[in-house]
């Protein structure tokens, strides 16, 4: 077996995933190969890996920190929530359907031997594994059948190092209330803390340090600092702070859905340091704007109804009436059209529902979830290149509409998308558009700024896993780290 890591938190949002990345950029400085694994994730943002299926951002991210390929069995269980109760199933991949909380608990045990055979897999192909546990392994509802947390790490014999965030308050509670409810086994197998997100003189915390380490007999590995203006791919939760920019000069707005998928999809317009974007939250007053994007989402029709009650339909519609323009990405795309068919009842209980009816396609759910990464060229840019990947079950017809342009030319010879007769619309299922310099900005040219600056976000990604990097290697004991992982397997 590979030696192997696991990353826990006290919390969720500990900085689990900002953790395990961090270091993965470490040791691939040092040479180290090494993969990222996280048994079972709950989340809406995700990627499309190499080998055909869907893992979550945040395992994608930290294979992109340690320079591996995207792989399926980096993430064997995800759980994309469709409503409080229920989610969709990503197995190895791919979708085995919907499940709701009692139904899932019954299936765990499937869930349980899809986990242990992926990460059987990845111990045959790298020497060394970091795993991300979920959640918290505090959570004392959910010890049964875990493959999580410390169900997992026992049953695999790994060591863990627990994360705390002391932005939230109370961190020395949380650490110690932690290890009250953990078996004796469980806390004997954790090494050490690291204590995430502080902000002040290090020298008033020392007392509290040295406290913890007595009261719990183990070491804190480190007191990692609150990075400001770190923009890293987010797991799930979105961050509504505007950054704040000298000068913007395109205004850019996107809902904030009720179950937003894959809104990293958004990323590179956030951070153009010429673009003014806003988050439209819940019960806010939509401002005016150039550009208007309509996000993925995973419950289109849902959401589309909380569109409409939003008052968006009409905001839309005077939008486009006074020249401005509009995106539809995925679900955005499915809601644009005429009409939405769910026979099977794939998503909702609702069978029809009307479109927003700006586009002339109507969308059908199929059981098969199309799950693919493309390469092509904006069909409305001279030799502009746009690449990403499709993740979607609802299924739009564009063929019967020759008399409108496609919005992408796949090399494969495919399409994808369409753009309207006025030009004001544009809406397609490739995520991650914006990602390709040129395709960002060639669009936001189409959107009215004629002089957008080039922004490149893998680029951008780049600098900061390695500014994260620099921070762990001052901050955190990363010999001592080490030594845990490489003597895991001994």
């Amino acid at each position: 077996m590979s030696n192997c890591l696991m990353i826990q938190g006290c919390t969720s949002d500990a900085g689990k995933s900002t953790v395990v990345a961090g270091l993965c950029r470490v040791l691939q400085r040092k040479s180290i190969v090494i993969a990222p694994f996280k048994p079972q994730n709950m989340a809406l943002n995700s990627a499309v890996t190499e080998d055909g299926g869907e893992i979550g951002r945040a395992q994608a991210l930290q294979a992109m920190a340690a320079k591996v390929p995207l792989s399926v069995h980096m993430n064997p269980v995800l759980l994309k929530p469709n409503s409080d109760t229920g989610a969709q199933v990503i197995l190895q991949g791919q979708s085995i359907g919907n499940l709701n909380a009692m139904d899932y608990h019954a299936y765990k045990p499937k869930a349980a031997q899809a986990v242990f055979d992926s990460f059987q897999i990845l111990s045959q192909q790298y020497a060394h594994i970091l795993v991300e546990g979920a959640g918290s392994p505090a959570e004392v509802n959910l010890r049964q059948g875990d493959i999580a947390n410390m169900g997992f790490a026992e049953a695999v014999d790994c060591p863990v190092i627990l994360v705390a965030d002391i932005d939230k308050g109370g961190v020395f509670a949380h650490i110690v209330g932690t290890l009250e409810c953990l078996s004796e086994s469980e806390r004997n197998r954790i090494e050490g803390f690291i204590i995430n997100r502080f902000r002040g003189d290090l020298a008033l915390l020392q007392d509290g340090l040295n406290w913890l380490e007595a009261k719990t007999g183990k070491p804190v590995l480190g007191v990692l600092p609150y990075l400001h203006g770190l923009h890293l791919d987010a797991e799930d939760a979105v961050s509504c702070a505007q950054a704040s920019k000298a000068t913007t000069q395109l205004k850019v707005i996107a809902p904030l859905l009720p179950h937003i998928s894959n809104h990293t999809d958004l990323d590179p317009l956030i951070q153009h340091p010429q673009v003014d974007f806003q988050w439209v939250r819940h019960g806010e007053k939509i401002p005016p704007a150039d550009l208007v994007i309509l996000p993925g989402s995973k419950s289109v029709l849902f959401d589309l109804d909380w569109l409409r009650a939003q008052g968006w339909e009409d905001y839309l519609a005077k939008h486009l009436r006074y020249g401005g323009k509009l995106i539809g990405i995925c679900g955005g795309l499915q809601m644009l059209g005429q009409t939405l068919l769910d026979p099977q009842g794939l998503e909702s209980d609702c069978r029809e529902a009307r479109g927003l009816g700006f586009m002339p396609y109507q969308t059908e759910f199929k059981p098969h979830k199309r799950l693919c990464r493309k390469q092509g060229m904006l069909n409305f840019a001279d030799k502009v290149p746009a690449c990403g990947y499709e993740i979607h079950q609802g299924q739009s017809n564009f063929s019967d509409f020759a008399h409108l342009s496609p919005a992408i030319a796949f090399n494969d010879g495919s399409f994808d998308g369409l753009i309207s007769a006025d030009q004001q619309i544009l809406v397609t299922y490739l995520h991650g558009l914006f990602d390709t310099p040129h395709a960002l900005q060639a669009l936001m040219c189409w959107a009215g700024l004629a002089n957008a600056d080039p922004f490149d976000v893998n680029q951008q990604r780049e600098q900061q896993l390695n500014r994260l990097a620099d921070c762990f290697e001052a901050h955190l004991q990363i010999d001592k780290i080490l030594a845990i992982l490489q003597a895991s397997n001994r």
